[in-house]
């Protein structure tokens, strides 16, 4: 197969690297809370405060801050771990067990993190009825006792459903405030359809955002096209976002298309890099979007955007037709992409062709440790092939929704502010 073309039938999952470095666990018993006279005190104490607890900085550090896990355990719990976003190191699962205060129910489990730093997580609990703890099978038994967090108000929609998933931040990381619905502000509509696709067979579903009508007749509008829309509006509501950017200024009036991801498998099947995928959003879907709003058909003015393999996806659609996209905002971008042979494909691709009229707006996680070399490098050769307006930015924080709903406003609005 010529180096040119896409591999195909590669494996669908990440390279299996071991974590670099530990993860920042902290087990000095100083570190609980002081009890109160009786464990009752003490829970009282923890539901008017929320879960995670966070503390001052054992260390002394005033950028740096310990977050500490909690559950109450009743007379059949086993163990408790907890798997905040990209904290844990599969290779080592019992690093994120809780540790239980002797002769409590109170089961805790600390990191030591920078005062920026925001994520998701997840508690699973062992209650008895299943293997041996630490036997065959054990962890991945384990992963099916997922928990609520009783004590944490904070959730965001889960992908694929399910229910929320509990997410903590400290205080010097950025909020959540841009997504929150403003009654003071004009409401762009939504809409969902089906559209039929020769390229990918069948139809897929689509949502489409409308801006306001009295704020973009009768200019054309710039686009966003982000990929996994069906997390991004039915579960996210981008359209608050949309209209509160909008409103404020900040970005102009525009277009959102959002085509629908179907499934796990069917992102693996489109999402790395398929020419059809590609000809499918450039010759079906924004032609059928233009059959019903006045769009650009600038690249300077389009933006398509996506997370983890749909990063990876947004880009090589910028690569392989820059006659329609012109700008990249790419989140977590599975640039490693395939694991094994041809390795980093893309980036290949990239250091070998001139340098495209596209601009580049990258982020990703500082615990990413399976993204970050591939996503440096990557940096690296757009560095050298010439694109100096390329934006690179690395966040403290994982994989997660949590950390890319805000990058995505960054980027929305380095983008199109001046479009």
């Amino acid at each position: 197969m010529s180096a040119s073309v896409p591999p195909e039938d590669t494996p669908r999952h990440p390279p299996r690297l071991a974590r670099p470095r530990p993860v920042p666990r902290l087990v000095e018993p100083g570190l609980m809370p002081p009890l109160p006279g009786d464990v009752e005190g003490f829970w009282a104490d923890v539901r008017r405060r929320g879960t995670p607890l966070v503390l001052p900085d054992p260390e002394g550090s005033a950028e740096h801050a310990a977050v500490r896990y909690l559950w109450r355990g009743g007379p059949g719990t086993r163990a408790v771990q907890v798997l905040p976003n990209k904290l844990g190191d599969p290779r080592a699962p019992e690093g994120n067990l809780m540790e239980r205060v002797p002769g409590t129910d109170i089961w805790h489990w600390a990191v030591r993190l920078r005062r920026d730093w925001r994520g998701t997580y997840d508690l699973f609990v062992d209650e008895g009825g299943g293997p041996a703890p630490g036997g065959a099978g054990y962890w991945q038994w384990l992963r099916s006792q997922r928990r609520p967090d009783p004590y944490n108000t904070l959730s965001l929609p889960r992908r694929w459903g399910g229910e929320p998933v509990p997410y903590a931040g400290l205080a010097g990381a950025p909020g959540g405030v841009d997504w929150e619905p403003r009654p003071d502000v004009a409401r762009g509509t939504v809409g969902e359809y089906e559209v039929a696709s020769a390229h990918l067979g069948g139809r897929r579903r689509v949502w489409l955002y409308r801006p306001a009508v009295t704020q973009v007749e009768p200019a054309e509008l710039p686009v966003l096209v982000l990929l996994d829309g069906e997390h991004w509006q039915p579960r996210l509501g981008i359209a608050h976002l949309l209209d509160n950017l909008i409103a404020d200024g900040r970005i102009p009036p525009l277009a959102v298309i959002l085509p629908d991801s179907v499934d796990a498998a069917t992102r693996w099947s489109e999402l790395t890099c398929r020419p059809e995928f590609v000809a499918f959003l450039d010759e079906e879907l924004l032609p059928w979007a233009a059959a019903r709003l006045p769009l650009t058909d600038d690249p300077a003015r389009t933006v398509i955007a996506g997370q983890s393999l749909g990063g990876l996806t947004a880009a090589y659609a910028a690569f392989a037709a820059p006659h329609r996209f012109g700008n990249v905002l790419a989140q977590s971008g599975s640039f490693w992409w395939p694991d094994g042979p041809g390795a980093e494909w893309l980036t290949g691709r990239l250091a070998e062709a001139p340098r495209l009229p596209v601009r580049f707006w990258l982020s990703f996680g500082e615990q990413e440790w399976v993204a970050l070399p591939a996503a440096r490098r990557l940096r690296e050769t757009l560095a050298a092939a010439g694109y100096d307006d390329a934006v690179y930015r690395e966040f403290n924080g994982g994989h997660d929704y949590l950390c890319w709903r805000t990058e995505l406003v960054d980027g929305l609005v380095g983008l199109l502010a001046h479009g």
